[in-house]
């Protein structure tokens, strides 16, 4: 497979075009096959040059009837009608012989851009998934993708072949006739294309507000729909009806005046165009009336008028879809210069394989500088032991969790695995030796067999039961009439909380990493089930270095030490039993959760540190 060459990317679509630049950076995927270009320019040439040869054969064609009856018999039928049918055949000929060298082209420039926009993405930081709307996003994605295909059709197939033919039959024109042919030719095509850029311009505007109004349509619709329970929760139907139909009568005015302002470009190049034809055609009846020109020569001046001004009579509509076309590109190429928060420093290596050693140095980190979250946290997770951390709700407990995984970067302080800097390690060597059981759990809409199998994608059939039999899922899945091959729905909505949750720890189980985190990998689990976990997760751990993020005290009694975290600070460390007897925070935490258990009720802990309700896991990009 040949490889388009990188090319710098526009800034994100704005109110300020940058054509040109977004022509730059999509010309080297198509040039990349530039074998098949000009095969197919060179297809382009000359079917434009067989379709302009078929007015001169046709003017002839005419002309021959003027001889003797004899001499049309013989010499009509013998050259100038087989010549006709020839080119008439070679024009469609060359022209699906050039579409077919270049489609090639087209759906692998498509596929390459749509690939790297793809690959981009995932690259980008958590920050900008959570901040994003999947809707629009996906809108601009499909619109660029789609927009590809349009750009390339409409300038190879319909506007550079205009341009070449119209050269071509000027040529003609200044050769053979009068002077004045050519010249209402080019003043006619000068005024024409002129008027055409100018109100096409104007309405480039209306077509871009009518463009976003779209994409935020359709941003509040898929929005809802994702939060179809919490809708129905507040009983909000007609309320979220009523925020879609604000969109779209918003979106219905912007296109109603685009079409306005579509019809009053379409008229005023039919004038042009009317215009033009006329002058034409009386220059050349007066000039047939004296005699200056023949029959054949009237038919050859209509004839090329017809095959200038038909495609032209489109060159409004391709003028404008062209520039939205460059438009849409502009936007997807705008993400694909999405600037990366998180990226591999130029030398950076890759994390030896082997027993992890999890050092926080010191560390401070804040989402936004005005509400810093951690201060100068500073402990470690010795090579396969468990250091649990705890604390209220905000406390900073899922950003060390966050940080581990280096969604972010700390602020202040380091953070090492066996002496090795995050920063100075490459991302895919560090997350793969991490296994994690998330908070929430965001499932794919496929299978449970598939759910699983994704921690480890090369993993046995064998190895995923294996997996699911330690996470307690195996005689639920045999409940199932499909088993492994139950759809969970979307973003797993069809299992419970404590089932996603299950299939969340199989699949970190099946990863099987140097390291683990567990970050309330037993909040919505009922206390029987949870007691069957935690043995299992306990020995899963074994051998490995884990941190667990917890508000159960009771689930990590046996750590090997417990960080007490309050408002982003250590305040207390140790082992369970000493932590009691200190009498301290830990001390009346657990207190205050056996006082709860014995009055029926068990806490579960949300972690709102982050301004904007951040869970760890982000949430899918699109529909899964």
């Amino acid at each position: 497979m040949r490889r388009a060459p990188s090319a710098a990317l526009p800034a994100p679509a704005t109110g300020e075009r940058h054509d040109w630049q977004t022509l730059k950076s999509l010309f080297p995927f198509i040039w990349a096959y530039k074998g098949r270009v000009l095969f197919a320019l060179a297809c382009l040439v000359a079917a434009k040059g067989a379709n302009v040869s078929v007015p001169i054969v046709f003017k002839h064609l005419i002309d021959g009837l003027t001889i003797t009856p004899e001499q049309a018999f013989i010499v009509v039928p013998a050259a100038l009608l087989l010549a006709y049918g020839a080119l008439r055949f070679s024009t469609s000929l060359l022209t699906e012989l050039r579409e077919v060298v270049f489609a090639r082209v087209t759906q692998q420039a498509v596929r390459e851009i749509s690939l790297r926009v793809f690959r981009h993405l995932h690259a980008l930081s958590l920050r900008f998934h959570l901040e994003r709307q999947t809707g629009g996003l996906t809108r601009d994605i499909e619109r660029g993708t789609r927009s590809i295909g349009s750009l390339i059709s409409y300038t190879l197939y319909s506007i550079l072949p205009t341009l070449i033919e119209i050269g071509m039959v000027i040529g003609i024109l200044l050769v053979n006739y009068d002077a004045v042919f050519a010249l209402i030719t080019l003043s006619a095509l000068t005024i024409y294309i002129v008027f055409t850029v100018k109100v096409t311009n104007w309405r480039t505007a209306l077509r871009r507000e009518a463009n976003e109004l779209d994409s935020a349509a359709n941003a509040r619709a898929i929005d809802s729909l994702i939060n179809y329970e919490t809708v129905k929760y507040f009983n909000n139907e007609e309320f979220e009806a009523r925020r879609y139909d604000e969109q779209l009568q918003k979106w219905t005015k912007a296109q109603v005046t685009n079409q306005y302002s579509l019809s009053a470009l379409n008229v005023g190049q039919a004038a042009i165009i009317a215009v033009a034809v006329t002058a034409m055609m009386w220059q050349a009846a007066d000039r047939v009336a004296s005699g200056e020109m023949t029959i054949g020569d009237i038919v050859l001046v209509n004839a090329f008028m017809i095959q200038l001004y038909i495609p032209l009579n489109f060159l409004g509509v391709l003028y404008r879809e062209i520039r939205q076309s460059l438009t849409d590109i502009e936007r997807m190429f705008g993400l694909m210069h999405t600037h990366r928060e998180i990226a591999d420093a130029p030398d950076a290596h890759t994390l030896p394989a082997g027993p992890a050693s999890v050092r926080f140095e010191s560390v401070s980190f804040a989402y936004d500088a005005k509400r810093p979250i951690l201060f100068d946290v500073d402990f470690d997770i010795p090579a396969g032991s468990t250091v649990a951390v705890v604390g209220h709700s905000g406390s900073g407990k899922s950003t060390l969790a966050r940080l581990l995984y280096r969604f972010y970067d700390v602020q202040g302080g380091a953070l090492r695995i066996n002496g090795h800097d995050l920063r100075s390690l490459t991302q895919d060597s560090l997350r793969a030796a991490i296994g994690i059981v998330p908070q929430d759990t965001v499932l794919f809409n496929d299978t449970l067999y598939y759910n699983i199998h994704y921690g480890r994608p090369g993993a046995s059939r064998e190895e995923v039961e294996a997996a699911a039999r330690a996470a307690q899922l195996e005689d639920f899945i045999r409940q199932l009439p499909e088993g492994y091959e139950t759809r969970v729905g979307e973003r797993g909505l069809k299992l419970s909380g404590g089932e996603k949750q299950r299939v969340a720890i199989a699949r970190a189980l099946l990863k099987n990493p140097a390291i683990l985190i567990f970050d309330e990998a037993t909040s919505a689990l009922d206390s029987r089930t949870e007691k069957a976990i935690q043995a299992q997760i306990e020995l899963a751990a074994e051998g490995r270095t884990a941190l667990v993020i917890a508000h159960r005290l009771s689930t990590i009694m046996n750590a090997d030490e417990i960080i007490v975290l309050d408002k982003g600070r250590i305040v207390e460390r140790g082992r369970h039993a000493p932590l009691l007897a200190q009498g301290g925070a830990y001390a009346q935490m657990w207190l205050l959760q056996q006082q709860e258990e014995e009055a029926g009720s068990t806490p579960t802990d949300r972690d709102d540190e982050h301004p904007e309700g951040e869970s760890f896991a982000a949430p899918a990009v699109g529909v899964a």
